[in-house]
């Protein structure tokens, strides 16, 4: 015969069912020890704390000459500062000797693999894309954000096959930068792509190793900006020994992790004569202090010196182009366009307002270039 539920068991089911929603719903009402109190918690919040010292913060280079003269004895102090807060760059010595593992022709350009040694142990592998038109070429160096790597920028899909339109948040800016008249150079910056360790490898594409790397570089009392940075002036050193590129006409972009390494790589290296800093303007207390970055953006102290927009005005009276997205939710609009003004301030001052700019797009953390590359083309003669 077959059972037979009763109404007192389908009642006691219900209010069985009826307790367990109620505890689940009582569970997650929980919010931590602060429930049941009547303390307020923003007073536990370590931003909140973090976002008060940056309002104490010293900042004692910050930019405040008045006339040129000033302005250039604050670049040479505060050069030399963050220099020693990245925990120093090493003596370049004699031009590194690279190594093309692959040449491939394209309609409009030739692309080049090569390989060097950057210091004792630090192999760097990048891509030359060289436009078939008579040169010596203005050349800009292409410095990819986390993501898949230098693969990106030059269009090679994650199958390694050559792809037929510009994808991913970079959208291979490396080829828009030839198809804008100039030499690209896309570097794989330390950390991604084929410059990482079996662990990340394994994992996928897109796992970067800058968690043990730059954690490592912090172990050392130095960066891993240095360390990225160091590799952009070796390569320019190998740019110095390539007769199809102009080494007076070099340029530096890059987006995210990118666009760190090149404010503070033109901020460092004066041979850079024209910046792109694209998803990375911004202030410290907006962006870094306030929310959650990659480890590999951190020098150690710099608050005490000077914020992210004294870096960039380092770059003065050189050329200077930043991009920033409306709905970038890493690199907050607003911030970008106090720190471009503050920016622009120093080149002001230095006579040189025209040679900086800024476009504020309707996207989010992506690339977009509509002014930035006829900015780079022109400021590098192109």
């Amino acid at each position: 015969m077959a059972n037979r539920i009763t109404r007192r068991a389908l009642g006691l089911a219900a209010m069985s069912g009826a307790a367990a929603l109620a505890q689940n719903s009582s569970e997650t009402k929980y919010t931590g020890p602060l429930d049941g109190t009547k303390l307020a918690p923003h007073r536990f919040d370590p931003v909140l704390w973090t976002q008060k010292r940056h309002a104490e913060a010293p900042m004692q280079l910050t930019f405040r000459a008045d006339n040129k003269k000033q302005a250039e004895a604050w670049q040479k102090k505060l050069r030399a500062k963050v220099t020693e807060l990245v925990g120093g760059l090493p003596e370049r010595g004699a031009a590194p000797k690279a190594e093309i593992v692959e040449s491939r022709e394209f309609p409009a350009y030739t692309r080049e693999k090569f390989v060097f040694e950057s210091r004792p142990g630090v192999m760097v592998l990048g891509y030359l894309l060289l436009p078939k038109k008579s040169g010596p070429h203005a050349a800009t160096i292409c410095i990819p954000g986390h993501g898949r790597g230098v693969d990106d920028l030059v269009g090679i899909d994650d199958k390694g096959r050559e792809r037929t339109r510009k994808e991913s948040y970079q959208f291979d800016y490396a080829l828009q930068a030839v198809e804008h008249g100039m030499a690209a150079v896309a570097l794989e910056p330390m950390g991604f792509g084929c410059r990482r360790d079996p662990k990340a490898t394994s994992r996928s594409l897109t796992t970067s190793s800058c968690q043990p790397a730059a954690g490592a570089a912090l172990l050392f009392g130095e960066t891993m900006v240095a360390w990225r940075v160091y590799d952009v002036m070796r390569t320019i050193d190998w740019i110095e020994t390539r007769r199809e590129l102009d080494a007076k006409r070099v340029g530096l972009m890059g987006i995210s992790g990118g666009g760190t390494v090149t404010q503070f790589g033109a901020a460092l290296d004066t041979r850079i004569q024209a910046a792109f800093v694209s998803g990375y303007l911004n202030t410290f207390r907006d962006s870094i202090l306030s929310l959650s970055h990659c480890i590999d953006n951190y020098v150690p102290g710099i608050l005490n010196w000077c914020e992210q927009y004294d870096v960039a005005g380092l770059i003065a009276p050189r050329a200077f182009f930043a991009e920033s997205g409306e709905r970038d939710n890493i690199f907050p609009v607003a911030a970008a366009r106090e720190a471009f003004a503050k920016v622009k301030r120093v080149y002001e001052v230095m006579g040189a307002a025209d040679a900086c700019g800024h476009e504020v797009h309707r996207g989010e953390h992506v690339f977009h270039g509509v002014q930035g590359l006829p900015f780079m083309a022109k400021a590098l003669k192109v």
